[in-house]
């Protein structure tokens, strides 16, 4: 699958939100911005997901944009669809980030996601400086998705984050 590499620029896209909004990828407004796959059903996505939404919360106030995408095709996973993900972000009473759905799967491809999660932070310019997983154990929450604040907290300093890659851990993108 093609996709994009650490240093290559942001694919164009916009994507409408549980919100009802359509959420442009590549606002250059942010001084960083986190875009993530996820899900509603995987364990990984979910195990992860208290992590990365605090780090949506914790971040704003630095400038930062997270954006959750959800490419899953919802006509085998029909958890996935985007009512169910409207119905999921109203039952838990909102989510500090927009939570996108990418229907036809193309932005998932262009960006070369292949897990939910698999995590990109990219710098204010929107070149990619991490993708991979949020941390090293989705199973242990005292990890507190140290790979992606210390990609972040690297890209907010004008540095590039160590490690800058690691392999995206969880449940294959559904494909259609």
């Amino acid at each position: 699958m093609s996709g994009i590499d650490i240093g290559d620029r942001m694919p164009h896209a916009t994507l409408l939100g549980t919100d009802g909004g359509n959420h442009d990828l590549a606002d250059r407004s942010a001084s960083a911005t986190v875009v993530y796959w996820t899900c509603n059903h995987c364990p990984y996505a979910l195990a992860w997901q208290d992590r990365i939404h605090q780090v949506a919360r914790e971040y704003s106030d630095r400038g930062v944009r997270v954006l959750a995408v959800n490419s899953n095709n919802a006509e085998t996973h029909p958890a996935d669809s985007f009512e169910a993900m409207c119905d999921r972000v109203e039952s838990e009473g909102g989510w500090p980030n927009p939570y996108l759905h990418d229907e036809t799967q193309e932005v998932a491809r262009s960006f070369g996601a292949l897990k939910t999660p698999d995590v990109f932070v990219f710098d204010r310019d929107l070149g990619l400086r991490y993708r991979g997983a949020p941390d090293d154990d989705y199973d242990d929450p005292s990890r507190d998705a140290a790979w992606l604040r210390g990609a972040l907290d690297a890209v907010l300093a004008g540095e590039q984050p160590e490690p800058a890659a690691t392999e995206p851990v969880g449940c294959g993108i559904k494909w259609k």
